[in-house]
């Protein structure tokens, strides 16, 4: 996983889980669910980039 990816799916993770507290203060469930979702985006494009560089191996 190059450093740019790693910084990519870590910066998707925080800002997902800020939105999440976020919406969660405020009581806005569109806030929270976006929030989840990009956190899952950020874990799903770690593990994808993990299965990349096993195949690399």
């Amino acid at each position: 996983m190059s450093a740019e990816d790693k910084i990519k799916a870590a910066a998707e993770k925080v800002v997902g889980g800020i939105k999440e507290t976020a919406g969660k203060a405020t009581d806005n469930d569109k806030l929270v669910a976006e929030g989840k979702s990009e956190q899952a985006k950020g874990t799903i494009r770690e593990k994808a980039e993990d299965i990349k560089d096993a195949f690399k191996k």
